[in-house]
């Protein structure tokens, strides 16, 4: 990474603010001293205390005890600190890595997905040049061996001047010449299947290879806060996921898929059924394809 990219110092902060917001209403009971309703509805008249909404995943650099600690040299370095503060060096295979590192823009856009190597102390290091200007969310999503499934995320700058782009909702994404349609909706508070149907030359591509496991891989975002939200590949001769999305509002969602060797990026945003879509101006160019 240039030496311009520095770690913001105020990543857990801005993390915090925002999965504060996110759990507020869960959190704080009605003003005037009176308890909240427990979950089966009966009021707690001070006998229990409730307990606080979980951040989503990715919206904290700190969670189950791990701690993500990015490095600031020429590539993107970091470790993973365990309860006992030591690097962690163990961890499990999913979806055929050891850990999955994501990096996106916050307006949504510049998104890579990417897999680090680690040394045997516990540091991963990836080559990764950012040349956009902005805030970059960056999420390692990560199993540790005799641990929890976790995901967390903290920030990098780019100096620069920023131009923030907008994402108006759309389905089709043209990459290479592939065009990627998604199917489905989404559906605050319960799981969503989304179908993918991809052609080329005006000819469905049948012939997808499996990349991590699966016909594909589908990271989803929320758009006003960048919660990383979870996606499981359905075991079908179709492309689909299941997603769930826990609140209502617009999502960007991101495919890799791979086809004749190349692993391609796709790109869509969706609002959840029912949500107000107001026009927004698209700026967002056709993709380009990252390498993984």
């Amino acid at each position: 990474m240039k030496t311009g990219h520095k770690v913001a110092a105020y990543g857990l902060a801005l993390a915090l603010v925002f999965g504060g917001a996110w759990a507020a209403g869960a959190a704080v009971g009605p003003s005037g001293g009176a308890s909240a309703p427990d979950a089966a509805g009966a009021m707690n008249h001070g006998e229990h205390k409730a307990e606080p909404a979980k951040v989503p995943p990715g919206l904290s650099v700190s969670d189950n005890g791990y701690t993500l600690q990015l490095h600031d040299n020429e590539s993107l370095g970091f470790h993973i600190s365990g309860p006992d503060g030591k690097p962690v060096t163990k961890f499990a295979v999913e979806h055929e890595k050891r850990l999955h590192l994501i990096v996106v823009r916050r307006d949504g856009s510049n998104f890579r997905h990417v897999h680090p190597q680690m040394t045997p102390d516990g540091m991963w290091s990836v080559p990764l040049t950012l040349t956009e200007a902005g805030s970059y969310r960056v999420f390692a999503d990560f199993k540790p061996e005799d641990g929890p499934k976790t995901t967390l995320g903290a920030e990098v700058q780019v100096a620069g001047d920023y131009r923030p782009r907008t994402h108006a909702d759309s389905r089709t994404f043209t990459v290479d010449g592939y065009e990627v349609t998604l199917g489905g909706e989404l559906t605050a508070g319960s799981a969503s299947t989304v179908t993918v149907a991809i052609g080329k030359d005006g000819k469905p591509v049948t012939d997808l290879q499996n990349y991590l496991g699966a016909k594909g891989h589908l990271v989803a975002l929320r758009a006003a806060d960048l919660a990383y939200l979870h996606v499981h590949p359905e075991d079908s001769a179709e492309v689909k996921f299941a997603v769930e999305v826990p609140t209502a509002g617009r999502y960007r969602l991101f495919l890799d898929f791979q086809h004749e060797g190349k692993v391609r990026t796709a790109e869509f945003t969706l609002s959840t059924v029912g949500s107000p879509t107001p026009a927004a101006p698209q700026t967002h160019e056709e993709g380009e394809g990252h390498g993984h």
